[in-house]
C-alpha cells in the first residue's frame, strides 16, 4: 500500500468532542479533508474552516480512499461502516479505514473481515490523550493491523498525534486501549482515595497534592485529575458515560480470554454508581467526589 501524501483526500466521521479537534488538526497541516456528519453545528465549523461536506457515508467514501472515524462505540461503527448509504458502498479497493473509536477487539475484527472482503484495509487505531490533546495534536496511538497499511497512514496521522505505536494484528489497538483504561482507572482509585484520606485527618489535600507530585506516587492522573477532585470542578473533559463503556469493553476482553482482573471491577462498579447517580454527562473524575461522599465528606 503506497503512503497517503497531502495531496490525497482525507475524510473524517465522528466529529464529537475528539473527532473535532483531530480534525481541525488535518486541516491545519493541510490536508484536503472531507467530513461527514448528522448535525450542521457539528459539521459547520470545519466546513467553514476549509472541509468539504459530505451528504452521506457513502458519499464520502467515493471521495476519500483514506478515512478516519472517531464514533462513540461498536454499533456506531457498524452502522456508519455498514449501514444505509454506509462507507463501505463508497469505498474502491485500496482504500483504508483507520477507527480511532474505543470499541471491542472482537468488533474491530469482525468488521475489519467484512471490509477485506472488498479489497479494503481497517486498522484499529484508538488514541489517548484527551480533549485537549486532540486539539493540540498530541494524542497517542495505539494501532492494530497490516504494517504496511500503519507505514502508509503514518504521516497522516502525524497531524493528530505524537505517538504512533504499531502493537499487532487488528484487534490488538482495541486491547492495548482497554489496558490504558484499566490501569488510568486504578491510578483515579488511588488518587480519589489519598484525598479522601488526606480530607478525613484535617490534611489539606492540595499540600499532600504537592508532597505526592515530588515523590514516586506522581502520576499524570494525581497532577491532571487531582486539583478537579479537590476543587470539585467535573465539567468534562472525559465523560463518565464513556469511561464505563470503556470499562465494560476491558471486563468483557478480559472474561473471553480468561484473565482474572481485580481492580477494574471496583473502579467499573463506582463509574457506574456515578452515572446511575445522574452524573453520567460529568467528568468521570467526579468518582473522587463519590469516593468523599461514601465517607460522608
Amino acid at each position: 500500500m503506497q503512503a497517503f501524501g497531502k495531496d490525497s483526500a482525507v475524510g473524517f466521521i465522528g466529529l464529537g468532542v475528539m473527532g473535532k479537534g483531530m480534525a481541525q488538526c488535518l486541516l491545519r497541516a493541510g490536508h484536503v479533508l472531507h467530513v461527514h456528519a448528522r448535525r450542521d453545528d457539528a459539521a459547520q465549523p470545519l466546513v467553514q474552516a476549509g472541509a468539504r461536506r459530505a451528504g452521506s457515508a457513502g458519499d464520502l467514501g467515493r471521495d476519500c480512499k483514506l478515512v478516519f472515524l472517531c464514533l462513540s462505540d461498536d454499533a456506531a461503527v457498524e452502522e456508519v461502516l455498514f449501514g444505509p448509504s454506509g462507507l463501505a458502498q463508497g469505498l474502491a479497493a485500496g482504500s483504508c479505514v483507520v477507527d480511532t473509536s474505543t470499541i471491542a477487539a472482537t468488533s474491530a475484527r469482525a468488521f475489519a473481515q467484512r471490509l477485506a472482503a472488498q479489497g479494503v484495509v481497517l486498522l484499529d487505531a484508538p488514541v489517548s490523550g484527551g480533549q485537549q490533546g486532540a486539539e493540540a495534536g498530541t494524542l497517542a496511538c495505539m494501532i492494530g493491523g497490516p504494517a504496511e497499511a500503519v507505514q502508509a497512514c503514518r504521516e497522516t496521522m502525524g497531524a493528530f498525534c505524537k505517538t504512533i505505536t504499531h502493537v499487532g494484528d487488528v484487534g490488538a489497538g482495541q486491547t492495548v486501549k482497554s489496558c490504558n483504561q484499566i490501569a488510568v482507572a486504578g491510578a483515579m482509585l488511588g488518587v480519589a482515595d489519598a484525598i479522601a484520606l488526606a480530607r478525613s485527618q484535617g490534611v489539606d489535600p492540595a499540600v499532600m497534592r504537592d508532597v505526592l507530585l515530588g515523590g514516586t506516587a506522581r502520576s499524570f492522573v494525581l497532577e491532571k485529575h487531582g486539583p478537579r477532585i479537590i476543587e470539585g470542578e467535573f465539567k468534562p473533559g472525559f465523560r463518565a458515560r464513556l469511561m464505563r463503556k470503556d470499562l465494560r469493553i476491558a471486563l468483557a476482553t478480559a472474561r473471553a480470554g480468561g484473565a482474572a482482573l481485580q481492580g477494574a471491577p471496583v473502579a467499573e462498579r463506582l463509574v457506574s454508581e456515578l452515572c446511575d447517580g445522574g452524573r453520567a454527562e460529568w467528568d468521570w473524575a467526579a468518582v473522587g467526589l463519590l469516593v468523599q461522599e461514601k465517607g460522608g465528606r
